[in-house]
């Protein structure tokens, strides 16, 4: 019979071996890992030489930097805790509280603060920006791809094609069968609206413009901003061919559409001294060759900004409904199936449904209402999105899961990584130590997207992005201005738009001076 001690003995000793048994897999399966993730690497390097700023295939702005974590199950399942409902990103808004209080009680605003230095239509106008440039159709979520594999489906530069399609010629669908140099619009009751199939529809060049009311509002307007360009074309130039009253409308427009980017859209969201800095001292990280502009998948994700910019409700309009605002949350899954839903999202058609800019612009009549600043608190609708809204009409349906499974299907380095890349302040892991209990490592290796909102919120107080988040978003945006060949930086860098501003200055035009000369602003409306 064996002593205590001796069964002592055999059970460390037994014990131990497991251990190492343990120990063995895992460095085996991170070995194995490593290698994948290593070959993947490699090839994606050799393969950018060739083509990675081919403008239909999405790149990198940082070729050499390893991912933040391994594309593993573990890894996975901690980005769907990260995003998930109720967890460290949820704002966790009232919306038991309804749509109207969320946006006049001040003490509900505070775990998801506003934003005192921007419009509620910076939001949107960043997710027009977006809808202009990039459209992945063919990664999926958390699956790794090398980005020169994947087709983007729009153009990389701010040419309008998510308005104007492949043109009359080539999209008759989107054009005034009476007069092909316009736009095709429709009545929506109170206002226009885009054209509609049978099942409400938009019939549109890019269907994500239909996602919800505000999108489809500023997509019907630069429909509105073009069709007027046209009439105001053919009043200078009486004999002026269709053809070339629709190219110079087309080129007025998109002009016009860039300086508000440069001049307006741009300096709220990284700051006026980083859009200075650019423009003076040149690119440092995003550097494609002339009329090659592409996406890199930093970008993509890290321009996700508006996302945390969004408020859970908006007063689409001032008397609408019924001579009454028209208040409503962004989304409702509640509202799914109803042809007059008392959300915002898109698809639908009734008197009610259009916008009033006063809200999301600043006409001067004290209507106007804020953004939410850029941080890591997200408002709490976007947890839930109706499944209309996502491409695949496949779950997952909280867009910030979305949006945290895309660094493994990039194999996204860290934001850490970048920010040393760039030689900028890194933010420590006592600034990150919420992330520690989801992952090891997330606290000094951060999922891009959560530090660009965390960088913005500590060190610009979520006012606008701080210098890794706004050197990523103002060089690429900058940059596809400037290797556009057809972009009025190129083509005649001392133009200024040549519209009529409410200030009487040229240079001043803005979004409320494109609204106006579209029809579509409070005083044209009457609301």
């Amino acid at each position: 019979m064996n002593s205590p001690k001796v069964k002592g003995s055999k059970d460390k000793a037994l014990l131990k071996k497991k251990i190492l048994s343990v120990l063995a897999i895992a460095i085996t399966a991170i070995f194995s890992i490593g290698v994948i993730v290593g070959g993947f690497l490699d090839r994606e390097v050799k393969a950018q030489s060739v083509d990675a700023t081919l403008p239909s295939r999405f790149g990198r702005m940082f070729r050499n930097l390893p991912p933040f974590a391994p594309p593993s199950p573990i890894v996975k399942n901690a980005l769907m805790e990260m995003g998930k409902p109720g967890g460290i990103l949820d704002a966790k808004d009232n919306l038991a509280a309804g749509p109207i209080a969320l946006i006049t009680d001040p003490t509900l605003n505070v775990n998801n603060p506003n934003n005192p230095t921007h419009t509620a239509g910076t939001t949107f106008m960043s997710q027009f920006l977006d809808l202009d440039i990039t459209f992945d159709t063919t990664s999926r979520l958390g699956q790794v791809t090398p980005p020169v594999s994947a087709t983007n489906s729009r153009t990389a530069a701010f040419d309008l094609d998510n308005i104007y399609g492949s043109g009359p010629i080539g999209s008759p669908n989107l054009y005034d069968p009476q007069d092909p140099s316009k736009l095709k619009l429709e009545s929506g009751g109170l206002f226009e609206d885009l054209p509609r199939d049978a099942n409400n529809r938009a019939i549109i060049a890019d269907p994500r413009g239909d996602q919800h009311l505000i999108i489809s509002g500023l997509v019907t307007a630069f429909y509105s901003f073009h069709n007027h360009l046209v009439d105001l074309v053919r009043s200078q130039s009486p004999n002026i061919s269709n053809d070339d009253v629709f190219r110079q409308a087309r080129q007025l427009t998109t002009w016009h559409y860039q300086w508000t980017i440069l001049h307006e859209f741009l300096p709220l969201v990284v700051g006026q001294d980083m859009v200075n800095d650019i423009l003076k001292n040149g690119r440092k990280f995003y550097n494609p060759l002339p009329n090659r502009g592409f996406i890199p998948v930093e970008f993509q994700i890290g321009y996700r900004i508006g996302h945390s910019m969004i408020r859970p409700s908006y007063r689409a309009n001032l008397a609408g409904d019924n001579g009454k605002p028209f208040f409503a949350f962004i989304f409702d899954p509640s509202q799914e199936g109803k042809p007059d839903p008392d959300d915002l999202r898109g698809r639908a058609r009734a008197a009610r449904r259009f916008i009033g800019w006063q809200t999301f612009f600043d006409f001067g009549d004290n209507q106007v209402r804020p953004n939410k600043l850029i941080d890591t608190k997200i408002s709490s609708p976007l947890f839930n999105l109706p499944l209309q809204t996502i491409g695949s009409g496949t779950p997952p349906t909280s867009l910030i899961q979305r949006n945290l499974l895309r660094h493994l299907t990039w194999l996204l380095p860290s934001g850490q990584s970048i920010a040393q890349k760039m030689g900028v302040p890194v933010l420590s892991k006592y600034d990150l130590a919420e992330l520690r209990s989801i992952y090891p490592t997330f606290d000094t290796s951060t999922p891009l997207w959560y530090y660009i909102l965390k960088e913005a919120e500590l060190k610009e107080k979520g006012l606008h992005l701080g210098q890794v988040g706004g050197r990523i978003v103002g060089e690429v945006i900058i940059g596809l201005l400037q290797v556009d060949p057809n972009s009025y930086l190129n083509v005649n860098p001392s133009w200024v738009p040549t519209l009529p501003t409410k200030t009487g200055k040229p240079q001043d035009f803005r979004m409320t001076d494109l609204l106006t000369f579209a029809g579509v602003d409070p005083a044209s409306r009457g609301q």
